[in-house]
């Protein structure tokens, strides 16, 4: 018997940013939730249901940013892993539990990403 493929949900508000990374992961036979914003990725998050090995959020998100919903994610789920992606991802701070990958990033950069963070769990 297979082991069910790892759930990653991506948060990004861009549509186009979005299916690319949707469809970039699902080619590496990731199971995907998608979300265009925080009030939508929180609802996955509280659904108990639910099952997510990694949250993937652009840091630039209208209302909450990728911070204040990374911080509500771990209050749901303490060791939820969260891989940030943003274009300013040399100068950004996150917590030392936290992963972040700069955009634009390719696809074997994604997977690589993907790959290390959820073999460290």
């Amino acid at each position: 018997m297979s082991t069910p493929a790892p759930t990653i949900l991506v948060v990004e508000d861009d549509d186009i940013v979005r299916m690319l990374i949707i469809d970039v992961l699902e080619e590496l036979e990731f199971s995907v939730l998608e979300s265009d914003g925080s009030e939508q990725a929180l609802a996955f998050l509280k659904d108990p249901a639910a099952t997510i090995d990694l949250m993937m959020t652009d840091v630039g998100l209208p209302g909450m940013d990728g911070h204040e919903l990374a911080t509500e994610a771990r209050k749901l789920r303490e060791t939820l892993p969260i891989l940030f992606a943003s274009g300013y991802a040399e100068t950004l701070a996150v917590p030392a539990d936290m992963h972040v990958i700069g955009k634009p990033f390719s696809i074997d950069q994604l997977r690589d990403k993907v790959k290390s963070i959820l073999d460290a769990k």
